[in-house]
């Protein structure tokens, strides 16, 4: 299958990202490593959080040699908001303060609706939507203080094309849509600006896991674009919207799907 990638050496480089302070949840594989690796590129400070350890490790361990911040790995489980509370503080005391939060963690996990129980609805929620407003409300703080920043969340492009077997997971990432509007409405005049990711079938290995070549064949023939979207893909976007470059864009959904609507 067709695969476009950027050549070497050819993607952006962004002055004002360098050395800023950057928390992104979820940052130790898949997209979110693709995340952190762009942010350490860019001579960011990062700080990542994860449930995965031994990868999240092994991540930091690749990244560190020749990087300007070696990027830090704190094991939390977002579901637990107390605890993500006390790692943010840790966090925040390490880097000296927080200047952008990417909020990409979440779990797809297919499951019918016969199957969805109170105790699983509260469980999905809380693993795909309640963290973001909580890391959120836990940076706000500083940011202010700080003069302003930069929240992104991560949306999904499932509950736009209402795919099957997901209706808790499609159910949290609308309502992260809403969560953005309404954030950014209210920490704009602190000069923090809140936008939502919406990312289309990116090629990690866990969604490796859910297609067949004949289903990914499938995805790509409903894209506008041959190709498949790799999370350094999804890492430029965010890039240039956690960047200075992107001071006016704030309250807005922006998709990063190769045309699959």
């Amino acid at each position: 299958m067709l695969q476009q990638t950027k050549a070497e050496g050819s993607a952006a480089i962004y002055p004002s990202l360098k050395n800023k302070r950057v928390i992104v949840t979820g940052g130790g594989s898949g997209i979110g490593e693709g995340l952190t690796e762009a942010f350490v590129a860019q001579g960011a400070r990062v700080a990542f959080v994860d449930i995965a350890e031994d990868a999240s490790r092994d991540l930091v361990a690749r990244l560190s040699p020749g990087a300007d911040h070696a990027p830090r790995f704190f094991a939390c489980d977002l579901t637990d908001i107390e605890a993500l509370r006390a790692r943010f503080t840790e966090i925040v005391a390490e880097l000296g303060g927080v200047d952008i939060l990417i909020n990409n963690a979440g779990n797809d996990d297919r499951h019918t609706i016969e199957q969805v129980t109170p105790e699983y609805w509260d469980q999905r929620l809380a693993v795909n939507l309640r963290h973001q407003f909580f890391a959120a409300q836990a940076v706000a703080p500083i940011m202010k203080a700080n003069g302003g920043g930069v929240i992104l969340n991560f949306g999904s492009i499932s509950w736009h094309l209402g795919l099957p077997e997901l209706v808790l997971y499609q159910t949290s990432k609308a309502a992260i849509e809403g969560l953005t509007r309404s954030l950014a409405r209210d920490l704009g005049r602190a000069n923090i600006r809140v936008n939502t990711i919406v990312p289309g079938n990116v090629q990690t290995p866990r969604q490796e896991r859910w297609y067949t070549p004949e289903g990914e064949a499938e995805i790509v023939a409903a894209q506008c674009l041959d190709g498949r979207i790799q999370p350094s893909d999804v890492a430029a976007l965010v890039l240039f919207l956690s960047s200075d470059d992107a001071r006016m864009c704030t309250a807005h959904d922006y998709w990063i799907d190769a045309g699959w609507r």
